[in-house]
Order: structure tokens, then sequence, then C-alpha cells
């Protein structure tokens, strides 16, 4: 597969359509967050007038570029956690679970990372939504759900990479970030109203 940051949007979702593990959904879910960040940068970036339209632009830009960031990361542990789950049964099965239990450690730690990032972006979006100017308003609100729709994605993602591990602290913060995103992303609706 081709480089993901450096595909054009039509060959994106040609990528997205194709058969393969990847681009898989952390690295959409990556994705999606960080268009989601640099919706609010423009929407702070329009709002000449609001106080904290420096801090806003700042914080949406570093949450992008950290978003972006992570996106080919995922896909890439991902693919080391299937290979390791497609090894041989023949193959010591100590070393065997050990590497599997690895690769789904590291695979759980990147949509993590992507949704606290993306969670980050959905309480931007609530501060934001309140300050900017009206005629980007809905862009603010936009933005909150998706990246309300990154966190959750994210989150699934490390319920599924942990398995069974119910009282993981790693899969109690998803769950979290997750709740967090929805009552930002419900603060910014009822902004926009």
């Amino acid at each position: 597969m081709p480089r993901l940051l450096d595909l054009s949007v039509r060959s994106l979702l040609d990528e997205i359509a194709a058969e393969g593990p990847t681009p898989a959904g952390g690295a959409l879910a990556a994705l999606t967050g960080a268009c989601a960040a640099g919706l609010l940068e423009m929407a702070a970036r329009s709002s000449p007038d609001w106080e904290l339209r420096g801090a806003a632009v700042a914080q949406a830009q570093m949450l992008r570029e950290r978003l972006t960031e992570l996106a080919p990361l995922n896909d890439e542990v991902y693919e080391q956690a299937l290979a390791a789950l497609g090894l041989p049964e023949e193959v010591d099965r100590g070393a065997r679970r050990d590497l599997i239990g690895a690769s789904l450690d590291r695979a759980a730690a990147f949509p993590l990372a992507i949704a606290e990032a993306a969670s980050n972006v959905a309480e931007l979006a609530a501060l934001v939504s309140e300050d900017c100017d009206p005629s980007v308003r809905a862009d603010a609100t936009a933005a909150a759900m998706l990246a309300l729709g990154a966190t959750r994605a994210a989150a699934h993602l490390v319920e599924i990479n942990l398995g069974v591990l119910e009282r993981d602290e790693r899969l109690l913060r998803a769950t979290r970030l997750a709740a967090d995103a929805a009552a930002a992303s419900a603060r910014t609706l009822a902004t926009a109203r």
C-alpha cells in the first residue's frame, strides 16, 4: 500500500475499499479526528474578534498534527499484530503467546492515543462553538460530531485489541474518553441551537 498520507482523497477512498487489512478503522478514526481539528482551526481563524482565537488555532493545529501522525503508525502496529496472530501453531507455544500478547498490547496503545486526541478535539469544539463567529458555528458543531465518531471508533478498537481484559485500565480510559467526547458534543449541539 502506498504511504497513507501521500494519497489523494480519491486514492485513499480506493485503498479503503480495496481488499486487505489496511488502511483500517484506527487510521481512519485518526484521519477523521484530524479533519475535525482542521475544521476547528478554520472556525477559530474565521473569528477575528474572539480573544482566544490564537490559542484555539494552536490547540487545533497541534491535535490535527498529532492525529495525522497517528494514522499510519496505527496501521503499522495493526499489521504487526495480524502477522503475530497468523504465526503457525508449530511456533513455540510460549513464544507465540508472548509475541501475540505484545503485538495486541501495542495495537491497543495507538487507538487509545487516537481516542484521547479525538476526545480533546471534541472538547475544543465545545469551546470554539461557544465563542466563534456565528458564520462558522455549524462547522464547529460538525467538528464535534466528527470527533465524537473518531473517539468512539478508536475506543471500540481498544476494546477489540485487548480482548476480554475487562478490568484493563486502558479499556476503562477509552470508555471514559468516549463518554467525555459525547458530553462535549452534546454541549456543542446545545450552543448551535
